[in-house]
């Protein structure tokens, strides 16, 4: 029976497998990244329409949180996928087997709302790709260096840099495509077409089998290895450097996330195109794309005549980079805070100096981590390096959890009935009782607390003045000097804050006086206006390969909901929105600027450990050669 090759070519060019894993990677992060990109929106917009009724939306916080966790996981389970197969299996077979996996991931997604519960669909299918797609990360990787050998070691920066050339080239694709196919035609289809590029992603890595060089699984050697003086100083030495790079994915992985939902804030009219929120993040593959060459050709050279670049100086570089995104995005969403809508061009150099970062740091680091990697751990140190993505949203999704200030009415359910929660003192009867009336379906039709006449007086008294000036919410100051002249029924004063161009919000500090806990009053307003926007030239080129009318539009008119055409036939109005905690401690630019400092701090203290830090290198031939020359002298 034919044997795979387990030991590289002896050549000084390219090795037959990589085109095969370059095709592969190309559609396996096209379908990873096309979901990913739709994700958040989809959460936040579409997922409390899937099933037969409306139920309540996600905030813009939990959302975040949720995406972090996915991506978390899927960062996290790669440790799991490299000691199969470096213990057992071997990375092919880890490879082929997980990929399947990933592929049941993404038919689940795009069942959501057809059959059975959509949220148990959502948490299965992210399961299943969290498994699948970290399982085959760190031996992806660690599979590309694997197949050079000392003649043609001198191409892996190369190959490297073509391989992750091939990864944001479908994450470009994708990122572009499926929010347009979110958009139109619905997320069975949006999150369909990722899965079919799984599937044939699937099928090109099988087809390069016999070109590949398989490195057989260690077994227990690779535990004595790992264990060893030598693995254990390799695996701490390269953590210090994980531990800030994990800073960096903390804001990196935020372009899925609260850049989407800032963006749906801002004016997105660029290149005579209307872009969707979530096509945004098409900049940062496309950048890389040029990034790439530029780097490696242009400025690494130039830079390197006067600064000698070692791998540390360039991670070092990059975090100072992504502290400097992050400080253009808190700017622009100080000009949110304040009521305007700033050019979507705030995001476009944001993500100039991110994905310059994101050359310096991502890329660096894993040619970095393969070469600091002892010949048995290749796949464990891809897996350590991506832990440190796993880490850093981790830490995001942590942050967003500890910001959201519990809602004590959140768990509340009856039908048909008045609800009377006992309010801060526990207590039913006493003035800071909260009622809550819900209809025959369970839906919650109204919410009275203590204090909401007083509430509604200054709010009548506000939406005046917007009506008067054209449905424009007021300004900070304007609103402030009309609620703070009234106390609420505990002599806490109410206060005003503008959230965006259309949602503001008045708020009390409620029975316990404090600001930013379960008992806060609010009510939030939020002004809709007809849209009057037009389709440019080039989106209407479009038009010709779309449905009339787009999916969510259809979904809400199928379950009685209010169009975005009835809305404009009715002309401008103002919502009230109210609520018992529930509140965000950390929002709007003081958020972004949060991560920044964090960011600043981190790419400080990295200059020192880069210092410090003494790298060493590993290649299979070489160590096979050792290992040869002491068996002979044993012998």
């Amino acid at each position: 029976m034919a044997r795979y090759d387990s030991i590289p070519v002896s050549t000084d060019k390219m090795p037959p497998g990589i085109p095969y894993i370059i095709g592969n990677e190309a559609a396996e992060r096209f379908s990873f990244y096309g979901m990913r990109t739709i994700l958040t929106i989809f959460m936040v917009n579409y997922l409390w329409l899937m099933g037969d009724s409306p139920i309540e939306k996600l905030t813009d916080t939990e959302a975040t949180k949720r995406f972090h966790d996915f991506v978390s996981l899927v960062y996290l389970t790669p440790i799991f996928g490299a000691l199969l197969a470096d213990l057992f299996f071997g990375k092919y077979r880890i490879i082929i087997v997980l990929s399947i996996v990933y592929c049941l991931g993404h038919a689940a997604l795009a069942l959501m709302g057809i059959v059975g519960e959509s949220s148990l669909w959502l948490i299965a299918g992210l399961w299943l790709i969290s498994i699948g797609s970290g399982g085959i990360k760190p031996c992806v990787s660690a599979h590309v260096g694997d197949q050079f050998g000392t003649p043609n070691r001198h191409l892996l920066p190369k190959i490297f840099n073509w391989f992750y050339w091939s990864i944001n080239l479908g994450a470009f694709l994708s990122t572009l495509l499926t929010p347009w196919l979110l958009e139109w035609y619905g997320p069975h289809l949006a999150f369909g077409v990722p899965g079919i590029l799984m599937a044939l992603a699937t099928l090109v890595f099988w087809l390069g089998r016999w070109k590949f060089v398989h490195i057989p699984a260690k077994g227990w050697g690779f535990v004595r290895e790992l264990f060893s003086a030598e693995g254990l100083k390799a695996i701490t030495k390269l953590f210090s450097i994980y531990i800030f790079v994990a800073i960096f994915w903390a804001l990196f992985d935020q372009t899925g996330s609260s850049w989407v939902l800032q963006a749906e804030n801002m004016d997105r009219n660029w290149l005579g195109v209307e872009w969707l929120p979530s096509q945004i993040q098409a900049l940062n593959p496309i950048l890389i794309l040029t990034f790439i060459p530029l780097f490696s050709y242009v400025i690494y050279p130039l830079i390197d005549k006067v600064f000698p670049l070692t791998p540390l100086r360039k991670i070092s570089i990059g975090l100072f980079l992504t502290a400097l995104s992050f400080a253009l995005v808190s700017m622009a969403q100080q000009r949110i805070d304040s009521g305007l809508t700033p050019s979507i061009s705030w995001q476009l150099f944001a993500y100039v100096a991110l994905t310059a970062g994101e050359v310096m740091v991502s890329i660096v680091c894993l040619e970095f981590s393969y070469t600091q990697a002892p010949r048995a751990m290749k796949s464990v140190i891809m897996a350590i390096f991506l832990v440190s993505v796993s880490l850093g949203n981790l830490f995001t999704s942590t942050i967003n959890h500890f910001i959201q200030v519990e809602d004590p009415i959140a768990k509340v359910e009856s039908v048909g009935t008045e609800v009377n929660h006992g309010g801060f003192d526990g207590k039913t009867g006493t003035a800071d009782d909260i009622k809550l009336t819900f209809s025959e379906e369970g839906k919650r039709t109204a919410l009275e607390f203590a204090g909401k006449a007083e509430m509604d007086q200054l709010v009548s008294v506000i939406e005046k003045e917007i009506v008067a000036s054209d449905y424009s919410a007021l300004e900070e100051s304007r609103g402030n000097d009309l609620v703070s002249a009234v106390n609420d029924p505990w002599g806490n004063p109410y206060e005003y804050t503008l959230i965006n161009r259309n949602r503001m919000r008045v708020s009390s500090r409620g029975p316990d006086g404090e600001a930013k806990t379960p008992w806060d009053q609010s009510v939030v307003l939020q002004i809709s206006k007809p849209d009057q926007s037009e389709s440019s030239a080039f989106a209407k080129f479009f038009d010709h390969f779309r449905p009339e009318t787009p999916w969510l539009e259809k979904r809400k008119a199928e379950l009685g909901v209010e169009t975005k055409e009835q809305a404009n036939a009715a002309g401008p109005s103002i919502s009230r929105n109210y609520s018992v905690g529930g509140l965000v401690k950390l929002e709007g630019a003081s958020y972004f600027w949060f991560f920044t400092m964090v960011m600043l701090g981190a790419a400080l203290l990295f200059v020192i450990v880069a210092r410090l830090y003494r790298p060493k290198e590993y290649f299979h031939d070489e160590e096979i050669e050792a290992e040869a020359r002491e068996e002979a002298i044993g012998n």
